[in-house]
């Protein structure tokens, strides 16, 4: 007779998963973060950008390994760049950790290739993606934001010595082999 009053009664009794406590949110959270990689994946390869591009890392699909073309009219013209994605549980509601991995000169990256970037900090979105981030750091080639620079020297020069900075550029430029963009070197 209480069923007739209250449909919905004794249904959850029925389903296992609805009497036991909350479980932690990392594996579902890891699948989100699968699919949501996923999707990118097949974004960047069924509608690529020109001059980037990222693929998943054999042994781990939350490390990634981008590769920007350096923009033509740019010092970095030529020049192609390895940056290393690593993907938090709980993106793409916090922004990947993004490194340079190739050596580079740049107002807004350090000699450990860390990236002062408003959208990989505080103004991260989960709209935003692997591309847009790529896109970004590709355009940020050719337009620094000088006035929060990393790398001060850089900066300077950028401004009042271009082609000393373009000279920097290229000294401190070096393609790298495999094992050393895995960490193996």
């Amino acid at each position: 007779m209480d069923s007739a009053i209250n449909p919905t009664s004794g249904i959850t009794d029925a389903i296992p998963e609805a009497n036991k406590p909350s479980a932690p949110a990392m594996p579902a959270n890891t699948g989100n973060v699968t699919k949501r990689l996923q999707t990118e994946l097949m974004t960047l390869m069924m509608s690529p950008s020109p001059g980037v591009s990222a693929f998943p890392n054999e042994s781990n699909f939350l490390e990634w390994t981008g590769t920007i073309e350096g923009p033509e009219g740019t010092p970095y013209a030529g020049l192609s760049l390895k940056l290393s994605f690593s993907f938090p549980a709980n993106y793409p509601y916090a922004p990947p950790t993004v490194l340079f991995k190739t050596p580079i000169y740049h107002p807004n990256i350090d000699f450990s290739g860390r990236i002062c970037l408003d959208i990989l900090k505080e103004k991260w979105s989960a709209i935003y993606n692997v591309q847009t981030v790529l896109l970004s750091l590709q355009s940020l080639l050719g337009e620094p934001n000088n006035a929060s620079p990393l790398n001060g020297q850089a900066a300077e020069l950028w401004d009042k010595d271009f082609e000393e900075f373009k000279r920097l550029v290229l000294a401190r430029h070096r393609d790298l082999t495999d094992e050393e963009l895995n960490g193996s070197a």
